[in-house]
Protein backbone atom coordinates (compact mmCIF):
# COMPACT_ATOMS: atom_id res chain seq x y z
CA UNK A 1 0.00 0.00 0.00
CA UNK A 2 3.22 2.32 0.66
CA UNK A 3 4.35 2.26 -2.81
CA UNK A 4 0.78 2.73 -4.21
CA UNK A 5 0.64 6.17 -1.73
CA UNK A 6 4.27 7.52 -3.03
CA UNK A 7 2.39 6.69 -6.60
CA UNK A 8 -0.44 8.96 -6.30
CA UNK A 9 1.36 10.83 -4.62
CA UNK A 10 3.73 11.86 -7.83
CA UNK A 11 1.10 11.84 -9.83
CA UNK A 12 -2.41 14.03 -7.51
CA UNK A 13 -2.77 17.64 -8.40
CA UNK A 14 -2.00 20.01 -5.59
CA UNK A 15 -6.27 20.44 -5.46
CA UNK A 16 -9.13 17.73 -5.98
CA UNK A 17 -11.30 15.22 -4.41
CA UNK A 18 -10.23 12.08 -3.69
CA UNK A 19 -13.37 9.42 -2.33
CA UNK A 20 -11.82 6.52 -0.87
CA UNK A 21 -14.45 3.25 -0.68
CA UNK A 22 -14.05 0.27 0.53
CA UNK A 23 -15.35 -2.11 3.61
CA UNK A 24 -14.13 -1.43 7.24
CA UNK A 25 -10.02 -2.69 7.33
CA UNK A 26 -9.60 -2.11 3.50
CA UNK A 27 -6.88 0.47 3.92
CA UNK A 28 -8.40 3.49 3.13
CA UNK A 29 -6.57 5.64 6.07
CA UNK A 30 -3.26 3.31 5.26
CA UNK A 31 -3.38 4.70 2.07
CA UNK A 32 -3.72 8.11 2.72
CA UNK A 33 -0.99 7.34 5.88
CA UNK A 34 0.98 6.24 2.50
CA UNK A 35 0.28 9.52 0.29
CA UNK A 36 1.30 11.94 3.29
CA UNK A 37 4.39 9.95 4.11
CA UNK A 38 5.64 10.49 0.41
CA UNK A 39 4.67 14.37 0.55
CA UNK A 40 6.95 14.17 3.70
CA UNK A 41 4.92 13.79 6.45
CA UNK A 42 7.20 12.16 9.58
CA UNK A 43 4.52 12.28 12.59
CA UNK A 44 1.87 9.94 13.22
CA UNK A 45 -1.30 9.89 10.80
CA UNK A 46 -4.60 9.19 12.89
CA UNK A 47 -7.38 8.63 11.52
CA UNK A 48 -10.11 10.67 11.31
CA UNK A 49 -12.91 8.43 12.04
CA UNK A 50 -13.76 10.47 15.65
CA UNK A 51 -12.50 14.22 14.64
CA UNK A 52 -14.28 13.68 11.22
CA UNK A 53 -11.11 15.85 9.26
CA UNK A 54 -7.86 15.73 10.29
CA UNK A 55 -5.58 18.11 8.27
CA UNK A 56 -1.99 18.51 7.27
CA UNK A 57 -0.03 21.31 6.14
CA UNK A 58 3.29 20.45 4.25
CA UNK A 59 5.16 23.20 2.89
CA UNK A 60 2.19 25.12 0.69
CA UNK A 61 0.61 21.88 0.11
CA UNK A 62 -2.30 21.26 1.78
CA UNK A 63 -4.12 17.67 2.81
CA UNK A 64 -7.28 17.01 4.25
CA UNK A 65 -8.37 13.62 5.41
CA UNK A 66 -12.02 13.41 5.94
CA UNK A 67 -13.75 9.96 7.11
CA UNK A 68 -17.71 10.63 7.62
CA UNK A 69 -18.17 7.19 9.07
CA UNK A 70 -20.01 8.36 12.16
CA UNK A 71 -22.07 11.25 10.40
CA UNK A 72 -25.44 10.57 11.15
CA UNK A 73 -27.07 13.33 8.45
CA UNK A 74 -25.58 14.52 5.52
CA UNK A 75 -26.05 17.98 6.23
CA UNK A 76 -23.82 18.11 9.67
CA UNK A 77 -20.96 18.75 6.74
CA UNK A 78 -22.95 22.35 6.24
CA UNK A 79 -22.72 22.59 10.06
CA UNK A 80 -18.98 21.80 9.50
CA UNK A 81 -18.15 24.29 7.26
CA UNK A 82 -17.07 22.09 4.34
CA UNK A 83 -17.40 24.41 2.07
CA UNK A 84 -14.63 26.24 3.46
CA UNK A 85 -12.39 23.12 3.05
CA UNK A 86 -13.35 22.84 -1.06
CA UNK A 87 -10.93 25.52 -2.39
CA UNK A 88 -7.47 24.87 -1.57
CA UNK A 89 -6.65 21.45 -0.53
CA UNK A 90 -6.15 17.75 -1.62
CA UNK A 91 -8.98 16.04 0.14
CA UNK A 92 -9.30 13.02 1.19
CA UNK A 93 -13.05 11.20 2.04
CA UNK A 94 -13.96 8.16 3.32
CA UNK A 95 -17.46 7.08 3.41
CA UNK A 96 -18.15 9.80 1.35
CA UNK A 97 -21.67 8.46 0.66
CA UNK A 98 -22.91 9.46 3.34
CA UNK A 99 -22.26 13.10 2.36
CA UNK A 100 -24.40 12.88 -0.39
CA UNK A 101 -26.17 15.78 -1.79
CA UNK A 102 -23.77 18.39 0.55
CA UNK A 103 -19.81 17.16 -1.65
CA UNK A 104 -19.21 18.07 -4.65
CA UNK A 105 -18.35 15.18 -7.19
CA UNK A 106 -14.68 13.26 -6.44
CA UNK A 107 -11.84 13.77 -9.36
CA UNK A 108 -10.89 10.71 -8.45
CA UNK A 109 -12.75 7.55 -6.97
CA UNK A 110 -10.61 5.02 -5.48
CA UNK A 111 -12.33 1.68 -4.66
CA UNK A 112 -10.32 -1.00 -1.85
CA UNK A 113 -11.42 -4.57 -2.33
CA UNK A 114 -9.96 -6.79 -0.19
CA UNK A 115 -9.45 -10.47 -1.40
CA UNK A 116 -8.04 -12.08 1.22
CA UNK A 117 -5.42 -10.94 4.30
CA UNK A 118 -2.89 -10.39 2.34
CA UNK A 119 -4.51 -9.38 -1.16
CA UNK A 120 -6.44 -6.06 -2.11
CA UNK A 121 -7.81 -5.22 -5.45
CA UNK A 122 -7.55 -1.17 -6.39
CA UNK A 123 -9.94 0.31 -8.98
CA UNK A 124 -9.59 4.17 -9.64
CA UNK A 125 -12.03 6.11 -11.86
CA UNK A 126 -13.26 9.05 -12.72
CA UNK A 127 -9.10 11.13 -13.03
CA UNK A 128 -7.47 12.00 -16.13
CA UNK A 129 -3.62 13.64 -15.45
CA UNK A 130 -2.80 15.17 -18.71
CA UNK A 131 1.24 14.16 -19.84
Amino acid sequence: MYDFGAYLHSILPEKGIVYLNGQLGAGKTTLVRAVLKAAGYRQHVKSPTYTIVEDYLLGKRRYLHFDLYRLADPEELEWLGMRDYLSDSLIFIEWAERGKGFLPDPDLVISLIVDNRLCRRVTLSGFCIEC
